[in-house]
């Protein structure tokens, strides 16, 4: 996900998307300890991607 569509979503949505995803990289982490995902740099991709919308949840929180 880009910074882009980051600052595209609606707070509420960005929220969501980031519980979403949260899950998604706890469920990653669990099946590569089990066995080996095909490519494991959707880990690293994921854990950016968490990252960047935590900054933007953290930059609209500041700006109001």
């Amino acid at each position: 996900m880009k910074q882009k569509e980051v600052k595209a979503l609606e707070t509420k949505e960005l929220a969501e998307k980031l519980e979403a995803t949260k899950a998604s990289l706890h469920q990653m982490k669990i099946n590569h300890q089990v066995t080996p995902l095909e490519n494991p740099s959707q880990i690293k991709s994921t854990r950016r991607d968490i990252a960047r919308m935590e900054t933007e949840l953290r930059q609209r929180e500041l700006n109001k």
